[in-house]
């Protein structure tokens, strides 16, 4: 499938590839509402729909969260769920192995690991919090 080159298009493409990590439609507006304005959900949603068909993007699940999307042929890799911005982020490599935790008998035709915990920036900012409470 072809998607119609517009000025939304580029700009949605430009937000996604900036991103660096998966991303909602709803941080996809905001993101781009900074570039184009008058640019509305419906349009992000149809946008998006057309690049994950013509294999642009791919669609990140994650459980109980909405779909965040990331640009198409990187290398593997898994993501980190930070419980405090909720934000999702792309972790390089893979575990050594992994396939082995099936066990024997087990054929793995894919996996996706997923941590959770804290991200660099909101550490950052609790530990930058506990430290003016002491003073």
């Amino acid at each position: 499938m072809r998607v119609r080159k517009t000025r939304q298009l580029h700009v949605i493409q430009e937000v996604l590839s900036q991103a660096g990590r998966p991303v909602s439609v709803n941080e996809i507006l905001r993101a781009a509402l900074t570039r184009k304005d008058g640019l509305g959900i419906a349009t992000v949603y149809r946008t998006v729909k057309a690049l994950i068909k013509d294999g642009s993007i791919v669609v990140v699940d994650l459980p109980g969260q909405t779909p965040r999307y990331e640009l198409s042929g990187k290398d593997h890799h898994h993501h980190f769920h930070c419980d405090s911005c909720r934000g999702v982020f792309e972790m390089d490599g893979c575990l050594p192995d992994v396939e082995g935790l099936a066990g024997p008998g087990f054929a793995v035709r894919s996996h996706e690991v997923v941590l959770y915990g804290t991200c660099a920036a909101c550490g950052h900012r609790r530990r930058k919090r506990r430290r003016s409470k002491r003073v």
